[in-house]
Parts: C-alpha cells; sequence; structure tokens
C-alpha cells in the first residue's frame, strides 16, 4: 500500500513510523524547508500524562500512558525518564494543593527530599513528584526520527504528484481556516543558558497567573515556556510574555536572573473546541489534528489509530475522544 504523509512534524513522523512498521510504502511531503518552521520544533517535550490532567480531560492521561515506551521503541535511549517536579513559591502554597487535589501519580516531598533530588531547588519547602512520567529533547527526536524513516525508505519531498492509495494529512495549523472547527493557540518559549544551575528533569512552577516550566537540555541549557494565548498570530515573542517567562524562571532559581537568553520563539499549535485530537477519515484521507500542547505526548497514539484506519481495522466513522469524562 502507497501512503503520503502530508507533514513532517510530530504527527507526520510518528504516522510514517507507523505505517512503514505495517509494510506500507511511505512518502512524507512538507513545503516547509526545515523543521524549524513547525509547532513541534518549540516544543517541551514533556511526557507527562498525570501533570497534564490538572488542566486537560481524562482522556489526555489515558491517551498519553503509552507516549513513553512508544519513543523508546522508536528511537532507544532518546527519553529520560527521570519523572517531572511541581513546585509553587510559599505565598503560592494553594496552588500546589489545586494540582494535587486534580492529579494522581505523584508522592509529595519535604525539603529535604527535593534537595536530595534536585540541589537546586532546595530553597522550596515541599513539592510534587511525578517519578513515572518523562521528557525527550524534541529536536533530536524529530531529527532523528526522519533519518530513521530515510534507511527505512520513507521518500521526502516538498510536493508529491504520485498516485497513492491513502493520504494522511498531518498539516496542523495549516488547516487553521479550512478546518472551520480548529483554531490556534500561541505558545512562546525561551532558551536560557546558565552553568549555575543543574536540572534533571522537568520543573513546573505554580502561580495563579503565569504557571511555567524548565525543562533541562543538553550542556546547561534550559528550555523555558510556556505561554497559552488564543490567537493564531506568529510574529515575536511579545515583551509581556518575555517579561513573565523570565520573572518565573527567576522565582524558580535566581541564578536565571545572570542567564543567557539563547533563542525566543514562537508556535502556533492546532486545538480544537475540547482541545482534543481527532483523527477523522474522509474518503481515501485520514486526517490527524489537534493535538494542542500536548503533541510529543499525543502523537503515537493517534499514529497508531490512523494506520489502523488505513489497514481497516477500525471502523470507517471518525475517531473522536468526546470531552464527556
Amino acid at each position: 500500500m502507497k501512503v503520503l504523509v502530508k507533514g513532517a512534524g510530530v504527527a507526520g513522523l510518528t504516522v510514517a513510523h507507523e505505517l512503514v512498521a505495517r509494510g506500507a510504502v511511505v512518502t512524507v511531503a512538507d513545503t516547509r524547508r526545515t523543521m524549524e518552521a513547525t509547532a513541534s520544533w518549540f516544543a517541551g517535550g514533556m511526557l507527562a500524562p498525570y501533570c497534564e490532567r490538572e488542566t486537560a480531560e481524562h482522556a489526555v492521561q489515558d491517551l498519553g500512558l503509552g507516549a513513553t515506551a512508544w519513543w523508546n521503541r522508536a528511537l532507544p535511549g532518546s527519553v529520560a525518564r527521570k519523572g517531572t517536579l511541581v513546585v509553587s513559591l510559599a505565598r503560592d502554597h494553594g496552588e500546589l494543593e489545586r494540582f494535587a487535589a486534580r492529579t494522581t501519580g505523584f508522592v509529595r516531598l519535604r525539603q529535604e527530599e527535593l534537595a536530595e533530588l534536585e540541589p537546586d531547588l532546595g530553597r522550596f519547602r515541599q513539592a510534587l513528584y511525578f517519578e513515572n512520567e518523562a521528557h525527550l529533547d524534541p529536536r533530536q527526536v524529530l531529527q532523528q526520527l526522519e533519518h530513521k524513516l530515510a534507511r527505512l525508505g520513507v521518500a521526502f519531498e516538498r510536493s508529491a504528484a504520485s498516485a497513492f492509495d491513502r493520504v494522511v494529512d498531518c498539516t496542523g495549523s495549516a488547516r487553521i481556516g479550512s478546518d472551520p472547527a480548529l483554531r490556534g493557540v500561541r505558545g512562546e518559549m525561551l532558551v536560557l543558558h546558565t552553568p549555575d544551575i543543574a536540572l534533571s528533569r522537568p520543573v513546573r512552577l505554580l502561580h495563579p497567573r503565569f504557571p511555567l516550566y524548565v525543562v533541562p537540555r543538553a550542556s546547561n541549557h534550559f528550555m523555558v515556556g510556556a505561554t497559552m494565548i488564543e490567537s493564531e498570530a506568529a510574529g515575536r515573542i511579545t515583551a509581556r510574555s518575555m517579561m513573565e517567562l523570565l520573572n518565573a524562571a527567576y522565582g524558580l532559581n535566581p541564578a536565571f536572573g545572570e542567564a543567557e537568553i539563547v533563542e525566543t520563539g514562537v508556535g502556533i499549535r492546532p486545538a480544537y473546541p475540547d482541545n482534543l485530537p481527532r483523527v477523522e477519515r474522509n474518503g481515501a484521507t485520514i486526517s490527524v489534528n489537534g493535538l494542542y500542547r500536548h503533541g510529543f505526548l499525543l502523537a503515537p497514539s493517534m499514529a497508531q489509530k490512523a494506520a489502523d484506519m488505513i489497514f481497516d481495522q477500525e471502523p470507517a466513522e471518525e475517531f473522536r475522544h468526546e470531552a464527556h469524562y
């Protein structure tokens, strides 16, 4: 079976991987010159199904539970299984309790336990530790997955004119406007560099107005994000967002005040009204979209569902997760 996958972000590459594993002949087409134009490039890469339950429907947790195992199978060694820490300043203790009330899968750490796990967070009195969560570096993973697919015979093209038995549309925010139910949510991020801080796992700092996460990268780099603004405007990061992200990072550890700002970025995340993904069939075309802020967490399960549809292991009706839990 010959399949065209449109889009080379995390959704398109995971779909291509599933299809190749099942014996399909796959072409991936993307009009963009590099992956740096994709929202996936600016992702945090947190595989945190339990933490996401704080604001998301239970379906996000259920669909994301298998993500760590999928990425480990696809790209052995790409996932760091070190958990997630959630902390708050003393004045925002109520935010930590609210987070705990809405989530599961954590243990509470006292100040001395937290300091032993992450010495540079020893100023916080307590934390929630989601020890079964993980993270990865999205940019490394996207490049590694593309290289693996090329070795497996997947063709990468700017456009594709050949005939295909099936088409999988994974073009994400490019479909905003053509799909009336789809909207864009703007996410802004920073990359900071400082040799004065060491973190081994993602940390979420709760705040009533601008909660933040910090994800460690190689060579003392840290991805700091991310805003969630109901806007489809791309452009550059705003001064307000820059100040809020930097202030929150400083609140996590004052040593971030001396960090270098290596990069800023803006990505437009495609989302449906319920903020849940959809896999839909229209004739020979299947669309995978609406991953919102959960791209690397939910892409594996959506890719498996799309492959099931293509190989007729699913009924013809569309696959959606309705927000009724």
